[in-house]
């Protein structure tokens, strides 16, 4: 496939407002997804069982009886405590993708009907979702994949100092959340649908990040900066496997398998009383399950949730360590030192909200928080990726 260049010339050709909303962008993405956290957390996640409406309704309904006659009341009943959460998050979703949107026009505008291949992708995605809720599931299904293939097409051709292939790309990925989010919900909480559903907002949350640096253009220039960066990659990269992991903790409702209240306070570090109790990885890591079971609480036994328990301690170990290296080497390093100070400060943190999850049993402020610090500590990495640069 040809590819469409743009001339560097020095710098980047940027609109001036195109920053602002990619800060903007990236604020409301960060609140996504700790709210999304809050909505899974308090196992709001399927109080909105049909999609995108929540009882067929925009917003959602006030009182049980206003929703008595809708088909969703069938499948599950309402909650109204739990309701709002629910739509709330997919409005706050929406309005991201509205940002985002933005942007990608902002940045494809320079390009040979770059305004065009945007607005194409995201009219055939506006089809695909009245066509959704009409039941014509197939067709809209059709609808989505050719606007995230205009996207990607997009994407994979442009290149140049516009963020055109970065902000095409991002839209794309924002896109499949939102179809994430909706089988989130039809799939009955699929614990690889929920982890995919964290793990795309991450990404999401990334390359916004990446994009508000590049449009700021604030490098931080530094002799050896391609030592760190590799430094910064890999730890980048352990931080992503342990969301992952914890992302599947939550999502198997293992958080609390090794035990809860007073008699887990006293045991941890240990598990279920022991250093290394029964433990089934076979099962817990089976990634495809039936579609149709109702994951909410889990499926899995006990031995398989331990397993992935384990896993996720053993993970949090290793992820410390890389991340305490990487702040132990920017501490040594003049102009990063504040930054190696925050990378410590916010891994010593985020372990210590760990432990407090199982010693507390898994408070809601509190594993709140937890996934909210994840979120901080890609800021973090994803920023000094963005600004980082060699001496010319």
């Amino acid at each position: 496939m040809a590819s469409e260049t743009l001339p560097q010339h020095g710098a980047l050709h940027i609109h001036r407002h195109f920053h602002r909303i990619a800060w903007l962008a990236v604020a409301l993405a960060l609140g996504v997804i700790v709210f999304g956290a809050f909505v899974r957390l308090s196992h709001a996640g399927l109080s909105c069982p049909d999609w995108p409406t929540c009882y067929g309704r925009a917003t959602w309904p006030k009182l049980a009886e206003h929703v008595v006659d809708h088909v969703a009341s069938a499948i599950r009943p309402f909650e109204d405590h739990k309701a709002w959460r629910e739509q709330v998050h997919r409005h706050v979703a929406a309005l991201l993708g509205v940002l985002v949107l933005a942007m990608a026009l902002l940045a494809a505008r320079r390009r040979r009907y770059g305004i065009a291949q945007v607005l194409g992708a995201a009219g055939l995605v506006a089809v695909a979702i009245p066509t959704y809720m009409a039941g014509a599931h197939l067709a809209a299904s059709l609808l989505a994949i050719a606007g995230e293939a205009v996207l990607l097409a997009a994407a994979l051709r442009w290149r140049g100092g516009d963020l055109a292939r970065e902000a095409s790309l991002t839209l794309a990925v924002i896109i499949f959340q939102a179809l994430l989010g909706m089988w989130t919900v039809t799939w009955l909480l699929k614990p690889v649908v929920v982890m995919g559903h964290l793990m795309g907002g991450l990404l999401t949350f990334s390359l916004l990040i990446w994009m508000a640096w590049r449009a700021t253009q604030r490098p931080i220039v530094l002799a050896h900066a391609g030592r760190l960066r590799r430094l910064l990659w890999l730890a980048l990269t352990v931080l992503g496997l342990q969301i992952a992991l914890g992302g599947w903790v939550s999502a198997n409702y293992a958080a609390l398998s090794c035990g809860a209240g007073s008699w887990a306070m006293e045991n941890f570090p240990q598990c279920a009383g022991l250093w290394w109790p029964p433990t089934d990885f076979r099962e817990g890591f089976v990634l495809w399950r039936g579609i149709g079971v109702d994951y909410e609480g889990g499926v899995l036994d006990g031995a398989s949730r331990i397993a992935i328990q384990m896993a996720h301690r053993i993970g949090a170990v290793a992820a410390t360590i890389v991340l305490l290296w990487a702040a132990v080497r920017m501490l040594r390093t003049p102009g990063l030192r504040g930054w190696g100070m925050t990378l410590a400060a916010l891994t010593v943190a985020q372990v210590t909200l760990g432990i407090l999850n199982v010693k507390l049993s898994l408070p809601l402020e509190v594993a709140v928080m937890h996934n909210g610090g994840a979120a901080l500590l890609v800021f973090v990495l994803v920023s000094l990726l963005a600004r980082l640069r060699g001496v010319d």
